[in-house]
């Protein structure tokens, strides 16, 4: 079993994606609230963003570094990772690391749109000097010098509720009906609870544009649990990059390292 910091049984890690593409589907105006709600529970977490909002909203991305939280990759216009060519993959993390550093924005790591990699995508981070990368999988582990953290699709809001993902839903849960907030938000406590006495890493994968179908109940749930395993000192809480820095120091830990998941969806 993998050590974590502090003698935790497990490790965590909250994220959020999508800032939006563009001025109408921008979820920047909600940050302000989430960023309030995080700092009054002492949470850090990490948000994967377009590049594009470095263009859109670079004040919202300064804001969230400002108050402590990782800023991380998301591709540039939200582009199936996959789906890439190895030299367009490099261009556009390369495009996205000079945008970010102008912000005064060092990248650390990447969630590829649609969870794959692609067959040189390792290859690209490393070139690109990224520690690490969040696919789609379990565990966490090491792969050619960069740390492997992913996150099961079932931890991501959008597969409970996305029209189009009803296979998805059924394969997840035995039923294509999507499942509401309170749903997923108790399925994610659980989720604690069993990383709180089993051990494990765990990544849970919020969209910014989706805060309100998850609801602000929830939302101050789910946050509190997680303030509360942190407390608790069973679980570590931390950002990505802090992870990935854990991973890569300590490798023996993580010879049984991560297994990726081959599904892929547009979320």
């Amino acid at each position: 079993m993998a050590a974590w910091p502090g003698g935790a049984r497990g490790a965590l890690c909250l994220s959020f994606d999508n800032l939006g593409v563009d001025e109408a589907t921008s979820a920047a105006a909600a940050l302000p609230a989430l960023l309030e709600r995080l700092a009054k529970r002492d949470l850090s977490a990490t948000f994967f963003v377009e590049g594009v909002n470095t263009e859109l909203a670079p004040d919202a991305l300064r804001a969230i570094a400002a108050a402590g939280h990782e800023v991380a990759y998301h591709a540039w216009l939200h582009e199936q990772w996959g789906d890439l060519s190895a030299a367009e993959q490099a261009e556009n993390l390369a495009r996205g690391v000079a945008a970010f550093a102008e912000l005064g924005i060092e990248l650390s790591g990447l969630r590829p749109p649609g969870g794959q990699l692609g067959a040189d995508g390792i290859a690209v981070l490393r070139e690109s000097d990224l520690g690490y990368a969040s696919p789609a999988g379990q565990g966490a582990g090491i792969e050619e010098g960069v740390a492997l953290l992913p996150f099961p699709w079932r931890h991501v809001d959008a597969t409970s509720m996305l029209p189009g993902l009803d296979p998805v839903r059924e394969q997840m849960t035995g039923s294509p009906e999507p499942l509401d907030g309170d749903a997923f938000t108790g399925y994610l406590c659980e989720q604690i609870d069993l990383l709180e006495r089993d051990g494990g890493f765990v990544t849970i994968v919020l969209h910014l544009p989706l805060l309100a179908w998850l609801g602000k109940r929830n939302l101050t749930a789910l946050l509190e649990r997680l303030r509360d395993a942190g407390g608790s000192g069973d679980l570590w809480l931390a950002r990505c990059d802090e992870l990935a820095g854990h991973v890569l120091a300590n490798p023996a830990n993580f010879e049984a390292g991560a297994t990726l998941d081959p599904t892929t969806w547009s979320t």
